[in-house]
């Protein structure tokens, strides 16, 4: 038997191909929900729309201080171990979550195995930066997404037995997902409409005023220009809320504010995007993988083959630079990019195939991994 962790949106997109693998290689597994997203718009929603079941076992760690969350997922998931003591743990990404449930294992001697594992933004003011690094260490398996996550484990002193290149795994869900499209276009109204689809919600970008009111203009350089949908995070929203922005948001002329939506909305609304002006690790494969131009809010990226390969372009919170690349973008002269290797929609069936011969104490299948 496998546990699979998930905490919050993007980890039920990478879990959801594996679940969907190993279930039909006939694989027992056990989903656990630590519930670090903690409310139905950021959870439930995800389930239902990526059809995964109902969790084996929900925690309810969300709120709290990063501290905080890691204990109450600690405390949570080594009992679930204790109680039923699988094989492997499989944890994705690199959120509280992710860290927590690896050491919980690895403090059992339970396998762990980190699936989209070397990752590296090289700033380690981002919380999820110590995750990554820390949870590679921890992990007997590691699954990497792109080559450079290779190259950066090998430096760390990971041997190379260890790591195996799968491809990128929420591309699987994306394309899922993508060949599904909802009515939301029509809900909102933006048929046959120009708009741009707009994002927010790291610590470095919403946490501080200063950072925030900056975040504010960059956002306000977009809607000069096109029209904005804000589908406001939950994380974001009380952060404007204690910081006394909220009202200047609502004011922004051009902007459409909305609550959080679920995968198969958001991907629906992507493909209709001019682009996508985001500080989130996910969209900026999400776009890559749709041709879609993405304006990436952060000072760097831990995905650099979205930057070489891909549609992506950093900005930070420059507002005038934001201004210069939507209007390249409108002109039709935006980012083109291309597929990068192991974005096919097989990554589950390759990490399927890694945990059986990881399990069976044999070398990982050679199976083909090519562009899509």
């Amino acid at each position: 038997m496998i546990s699979l962790v998930a905490g919050t949106r993007p980890n039920f997109m990478k879990i959801a191909p594996i679940w969907r693998a190993l279930s039909k290689r006939h694989v027992r597994t056990r989903l656990l929900h630590t519930g670090q997203h903690f409310d139905a718009s950021m959870s439930e929603v995800f389930f239902r729309d990526l059809g995964l079941p109902a969790p084996d076992l929900t925690l309810h760690t969300g709120g709290g201080s990063p501290a905080e969350q890691t204990a109450a997922v600690l405390v949570g998931v080594e009992a679930d171990l204790v109680a039923h003591r699988p094989r492997a743990v499989v944890v994705v990404g690199d959120v509280t979550s992710t860290l927590a449930a690896a050491l919980a294992a690895a403090k059992l001697g339970i396998a762990v195995v980190h699936v989209e594992a070397g990752l590296r933004s090289r700033d380690w003011t981002m919380p999820e930066e110590i995750n990554r690094v820390l949870t590679d260490q921890l992990s007997d398996l590691l699954l990497i997404p792109s080559r450079d996550a290779e190259t950066n484990l090998l430096a760390e002193g990971i041997a190379a037995e260890r790591i195996v290149f799968v491809g990128n795994v929420m591309i699987d869900s994306l394309l899922h997902t993508a060949s599904h499209p909802t009515d939301v276009v029509a809900r909102f109204d933006l048929a046959d409409k120009p708009f741009a689809l707009v994002t927010l919600h790291r610590p470095a970008n919403v946490d501080e005023r200063d950072a925030f009111v900056r975040a504010i203009d960059a956002v306000e350089a977009i809607a000069r220009r096109i029209k904005v949908l804000f589908p406001l995070h939950p994380r974001t929203a009380a952060r404007a809320n204690a910081l006394g922005l909220s009202g200047r948001i609502r004011a922004m002329q051009n902007l459409r504010l909305a609550e959080p939506l679920g995968h198969a909305d958001f991907v629906t609304l992507m493909t209709h995007a001019k682009f996508v002006a985001t500080d989130s690790g996910g969209l900026q494969e999400e776009t890559t993988a749709l041709g879609i131009p993405c304006l990436t809010m952060r000072k760097g990226t831990e995905r650099p083959i979205t930057l070489t390969e891909g549609t992506n372009t950093i900005v930070g919170l420059d507002a005038p630079l934001i201004g210069r690349e939507v209007d390249a973008i409108l002109a039709g002269n935006g980012k083109r990019g291309r597929i990068p290797e192991g974005w096919d929609g097989q990554t589950g069936e390759r990490i399927a195939d890694a945990l059986i011969a990881f399990l069976a104490g044999t070398p990982p299948p050679k199976t083909a991994v090519h562009r899509a």
